[in-house]
């Protein structure tokens, strides 16, 4: 999964949606994104609201994110084939933090589990094997 589809999936198709699983890619790639913008983000809201104190637009932004953040943390749950309710380890400071962190570094179950097919599975049958190979990476013809 790419960057751009990562963002695509979690913001417009899958932004309630906790069915399903979620590969370490798109979370990550999420992660990113959301990085990013904070970044872009606090620097105009010094320039705009310097006096104020205040930083609306990414408050504005971080209160936008969170139900996204929170559903995909959940499918990246399934795809371990863990249940959504591992996210109360947040509520244990640091180890619990640390624990997820973890747990969304692994990769998920291969094949499907309780939650439903591996988002990685990939069926090669529709492959044309001159363009591409099995691994995704592309051939170079060396001569």
């Amino acid at each position: 999964m790419t960057f751009k589809q990562a963002v695509i999936t979690v913001l417009r198709d899958k932004y309630f949606t906790i069915d399903g699983r979620a590969p370490r890619s798109e979370y990550w790639y999420f992660w990113l994104f959301f990085l990013l913008v904070s970044i872009a983000l606090n620097p105009i809201d010094s320039i705009l609201f310097a006096s104020s104190g205040i930083n609306p637009l990414s408050a504005l932004f971080t209160l936008l994110t969170f139900i996204p953040f929170f559903t995909l943390a959940v499918r990246r749950l399934h795809d371990r084939d863990l249940s959504g309710w591992w996210l109360l380890l947040m509520i244990v400071p640091v180890i619990g933090s640390i624990a997820l962190i973890v747990i969304y570094m692994m990769r998920g179950t291969p094949g499907p589990n309780t939650f439903g097919p591996d988002p990685l599975d990939h069926d090669l049958t529709d492959w044309n094997d001159d363009d591409v190979s099995p691994t995704s990476i592309p051939r170079v013809d060396r001569e």
